[in-house]
């Protein structure tokens, strides 16, 4: 059984929540080629500016990270989306702008897999939430994921949908039947403790994400992922059920003391120990595009 293993290297906090997370694209690329070695197929990265450690979503940036690793590997490396802004921001971006590095590393034959995230949900921390705060839009408005998958049609990328509501499913199982030509989703269910968005981590949670997706998307391929969680419990059932595996600092609790590499390494010893072996990046794309 081939089990796929993604490691998101990076994600959105800044070093302030993430302390070990890489930052420069020469980190980003080392540690990409660390947890490839050990067993990764799939990486994904948020650029960032090294002067402000602030993300950067130029393409040119994302460009050198791709690049980099493929230059010494066959592995999938996918970038984030910027964050638009809340709905009815005046500053907010719009589906053309936010899509425009998707876009332009499209056209030079550097993106196979993209963010397209079918759904909008309100990201809190507990401990926000206990202070009288309410944390964040994550806003994906229709027509900006309508851009996406548009996008995907015409570049033949895969669209990487992140499950935080088990809406999104239906949302985007539906949406890329409307899309003629757009290559297959792949779904990312996204678990977490520390917000108070979806499932936590538990099985009944990961069985009600799968008979849902087997309801309104069969044979699709899914894997379990989140923010602020350890999904460590649930990899063994995911293997045995056919899924697939994401791991990283993105993902991990913050202020997490073990590295996207160990990480890397103990996701690997959980997926064999389930009867799983990780998959080569040639094994994930013949899924891919067999489907």
């Amino acid at each position: 059984m081939a089990t796929w293993l993604e490691v998101a290297l990076n994600g959105p906090w800044t070093r302030a929540k993430q302390p070990l997370m890489p930052i420069t694209v020469e980190e980003v690329v080392a540690e990409g080629l660390a947890c490839i070695e050990a067993g990764a197929a799939i990486i994904h990265v948020h650029a960032y500016d090294p002067i402000s450690g602030r993300q950067d979503d130029d393409w040119r940036t994302y460009a050198r990270i791709i690049e980099g690793i493929r230059a010494k590997s066959d592995a999938m490396v996918y970038p984030t989306i910027p964050f638009p802004g809340g709905l009815g921001d005046p500053n907010g971006m719009s589906a053309v702008q936010r899509f425009s590095h998707a876009e332009e590393l499209a056209k030079r034959g550097l993106l196979e897999c993209g963010v397209v995230d079918p759904g909008s949900t309100q990201i809190a921390g507990f401990e926000e939430i206990a202070d009288g705060e309410t944390g964040f839009l994550y806003a994906n408005p229709g027509d900006h994921i309508q851009q996406g998958l548009r996008l995907a049609a015409q570049y033949k990328f895969h669209p990487g949908y992140a499950i935080y509501e088990p809406g999104f499913t239906r949302l985007g199982a539906a949406l890329h039947k409307a899309m003629p030509g757009c290559p297959v989703p792949i779904y990312r269910f996204m678990f977490s403790d520390g917000f108070a968005f979806g499932f936590p981590p538990q099985g009944w949670a990961l069985e009600a994400h799968c008979k849902l997706l087997d309801h309104v998307a069969p044979q699709a391929s899914w894997m379990i992922a989140g923010l602020r969680v350890d999904i460590t419990s649930l990899i063994a059932p995911a293997v045995r059920a056919g899924g697939h595996v994401r791991v990283g600092l993105e993902d991990a609790p913050w202020q997490s003391q073990i590295s996207n590499l160990d990480l890397t390494r103990q996701a690997i010893k959980e997926i064999e120990a389930a009867g799983g072996t990780p998959a080569s990046p040639a094994q994930v794309r013949s899924v891919l595009n067999r489907a």
